[in-house]
């Protein structure tokens, strides 16, 4: 994975509204941590940062040039989104060194077609794996091609990167093969669906969340 470059200013302004006036500002709140060093409060341009993560996954490696003149590389550890504007509230970056391996969880991708009349049941989207923080995958795959009903996909079938190993049992289930329910079968479970929470209850734990984040970054400074 290549290095995306981005600038970054460091922030004094903390809580619910500077928060918010760092996002009405374009700029999305950040906290730096990691190797011992005291979490460095910073802001992110939104628009280059949300670019960075479709292009690169979440795991996407940064080249962080701060406006007080220092430069150095992270990787996002915790991300917090707005459900609802699907914008990014609050991140949180490692620093890394080039050579460091570091364990970072990777989303997996199930790679051809099982057998007709079957369903894939995901049990795990993401495997845990531990590599180098400058060659961190965006993803990794395994196959299901002509699996039948009753087959497993485990952690062990999943294809990993050169000089990556797996940080969780070899044995844990990714995915489940299942005979896939007849149409009769789906009519029969009916049932009303589950009602969607509000847009007002969804957007409120999206800020509860990023507060906590950032306030327990604070109180670690």
């Amino acid at each position: 994975m290549s290095e995306v470059k981005i600038s970054a200013e460091p922030r004094t302004e903390f809580g619910k509204g500077g928060a918010r006036r760092t996002r009405r500002a374009g700029k999305v709140p950040a906290v730096l941590y990691g190797h011992g060093e005291k979490p460095r409060h910073i802001a992110l341009p939104a628009r280059e940062f949300a670019a960075a993560i479709r292009h690169n996954g979440a795991n996407a490696l940064f080249a962080i040039d701060v406006t007080d003149g220092t430069q150095v590389l992270a990787v996002s550890k915790a991300i917090q989104r707005d459900p609802i504007r699907d914008t990014f509230e609050h991140v949180d970056l490692l620093l890394v060194r080039r050579g460091e391996k570091i364990t970072v969880d990777v989303p997996v991708q199930l790679i051809g077609e099982a057998a007709r009349d079957t369903l894939i049941v995901h049990e795990h989207a993401t495997l845990s794996v531990n590599a180098d923080a400058t060659k961190l995958p965006d993803h990794l795959e395994a196959s299901i091609e002509g699996l039948t009903a009753g087959s497993q996909v485990t952690a062990a079938d999943v294809k990993l990167p050169a000089g990556a190993e797996l940080t969780v049992d070899p044995e844990l289930v990714v995915a489940v093969v299942t005979v896939a329910p007849t149409a009769e079968q789906l009519e029969a479970e009916g049932g009303e669906p589950v009602a969607e929470e509000t847009a007002e209850v969804a957007e409120d734990a999206a800020e509860e969340t990023g507060e906590a984040a950032e306030a327990e970054a604070t109180a670690e400074a």
